[in-house]
Order: C-alpha cells, then sequence, then structure tokens
C-alpha cells in the first residue's frame, strides 16, 4: 500500500468524497421526490377513474354537472367583479394616502 493509501485509510477523507456524498443526497431527495409525484399521479387516476365510473354508470347525471359548471362560472365572475372592486378601492385608498404624504 502506498503512503497515500494509508494516509486515506487513516481517517482523512478521499479526495472527491464530499462532492460524491452531495451527488448521492440529490439523488436521493430527486427518487423521493419522483415517488411523492408518482404516488400523487396514481391518486389523481384513481380519482379520476372514479369519477368515470359514477358517470357511465349513470350516478351523475350530465344535466346536473352542466347546471353545476354554470353556477360555478357565475360565482366565479362575481368573484372576479368583487376583487375588481376591491383593487380600485385599495387605489383610491393608496391615492390618499399619498396626496397626505405629499401635503406634510
Amino acid at each position: 500500500m502506498s503512503k497515500r493509501g494509508v494516509e486515506q485509510s487513516a481517517g482523512s477523507p478521499a479526495p472527491g468524497l464530499d462532492s460524491l456524498e452531495t451527488a448521492i443526497d440529490l439523488a436521493v431527495a430527486e427518487v423521493r421526490a419522483a415517488r411523492r409525484r408518482a404516488a400523487e399521479a396514481e391518486e389523481r387516476a384513481e380519482q379520476n377513474a372514479a369519477m368515470l365510473r359514477q358517470f357511465v354508470e349513470g350516478e351523475e347525471d350530465p344535466g346536473t354537472l352542466s347546471r353545476r359548471v354554470a353556477s360555478l362560472e357565475a360565482e366565479n365572475r362575481d368573484l372576479r367583479r368583487r376583487i375588481e372592486l376591491g383593487r380600485a378601492g385599495v387605489e383610491r385608498i393608496a391615492a390618499s394616502i399619498r396626496f397626505l404624504e405629499d401635503r406634510q
């Protein structure tokens, strides 16, 4: 065994060991993230399959679904209108604050 081999076995880290450990840690994190995403995708697929079975078996009426979608779209329009009104109110308040700050 060379002197270099003796030094490495005596407790000093081998060159590049830190970068190898970092690469392994990153690989493990990637595998965990991929497994999590795969599990989430499987869960969504199961939910979609269940909804499709309900629809095909007649448990969900297309008319009811259509009315529900129309109701949700109307609710979204109302919420967007409220957000715009809120933004306009915030702009008025901000303009008043800027005006008062300029007067000081």
